[in-house]
């Protein structure tokens, strides 16, 4: 069985479990509803969920692919709410769907791949009973507010690396692997944006747009929820930029090295072809050469070279090409 958790909750208390197979006829108000929690469920089990709660057979197909971007869609009175976990899993973001039947009296999330439960979660709304007497669009914005709050610390993660790359860069090259992690880093980044992008729009419904379980007096909430994902929205970017120009800085500092090292070798090159043009030019053998026979022809000579490469070596020195 992968029912995590099925409670009847009235007035922010919980009162007792309940199963799949039991509707459960709550009054109209908001305080009184149950909420089930599943983990991976088997088709039978959301079959048997559909039978007591009227689910549409449309959301629950999506609910069992999970393959699903963060959306909204209506079925009459309920909804059925889709939103996208993150985490870092060796050394990429990788990815998990927490589908929400939402109706006047019940909620229920099927989660699939989420590294994080939500029996924290509930723990966390059932210590405070003022909490829970909002409702299941209450739950829903703990729910949604929950997965997003998990975005920060991948995001965290992310800017940890990046950062240190960036120090990295300033001290030497970036090798074939650190620039592959770069171009990875990036790819992730942008996949994760296509995930927020969905998830903001998601928000934005539940704020600006009259919906079935959404009391107005909730609004707030899932406006605070959108805040989140816009913030998080903000960090990928900068990081995306970032990871850019670490790799245009590293492209910079490695041209401008190897700047220095061309002209050092032109400065030696320009240094030592004194000496190979002289010695080149009195290696030819010809016996009518000046100074062929003078007896300290080759000590000038000698200081000669060392003059002019003195002259050349400071010269050099003097517009730092040494």
């Amino acid at each position: 069985m992968t029912v995590v958790a099925a409670y009847l909750y009235q007035n922010g208390q919980r009162m007792r479990a309940v199963s799949i197979d039991e509707r459960v006829d709550c009054a109209r108000e908001r305080s009184e509803f149950v909420w089930i929690g599943l983990a991976n469920p088997t088709a039978d089990e959301l079959r048997r969920l559909q039978t007591a709660y009227d689910l549409h057979p449309l959301a629950v197909e999506d609910a069992l692919k999970a393959d699903q971007l963060p959306k909204i869609d209506i079925y009459g009175d309920q909804l059925f709410v889709v939103a996208r976990t993150a985490h870092i899993g060796e050394g990429e973001i990788a990815y998990g769907e927490t589908a929400m039947f939402v109706g006047h009296s019940h909620i229920i999330s099927v989660r699939h791949g989420s590294a994080r439960a939500h029996s924290t979660l509930r723990a966390e709304l059932e210590a405070v009973p003022a909490r829970l007497v909002h409702g299941v669009d209450y739950v829903l914005h703990a729910i949604l507010d929950f997965i997003v709050d998990g975005y920060l610390p991948l995001v965290e993660t992310v800017e940890d690396e990046v950062l240190a790359m960036e120090r990295h860069t300033i001290d030497s090259f970036l090798g074939r692997d650190e620039i592959t992690r770069i171009f990875n880093l990036r790819r992730e980044l942008t996949r994760f944006q296509r995930v927020l992008v969905p998830m903001n729009e998601v928000a934005t419904k539940l704020v600006n747009v009259d919906l079935p379980c959404i009391d107005p007096e909730t609004r707030p909430y899932f406006n605070d929820v959108r805040d989140h994902v816009r913030r998080v929205q903000t960090m990928v970017d900068d990081l995306r930029e970032v990871l850019v120009s670490v790799f245009e800085f590293s492209n910079l500092l490695e041209q401008q090295r190897t700047g220095v090292i061309t002209r050092q070798l032109a400065a030696w090159a320009a240094i030592l072809a004194v000496p190979t043009a002289i010695a080149g030019i009195y290696g030819m053998n010809f016996e009518n050469m000046p100074e062929l026979k003078f007896r300290y022809g080759y000590f000038i000579i000698l200081g000669v070279i060392s003059v002019i490469c003195g002259i050349l070596y400071v010269r050099f020195k003097r517009t730092k090409w040494l």
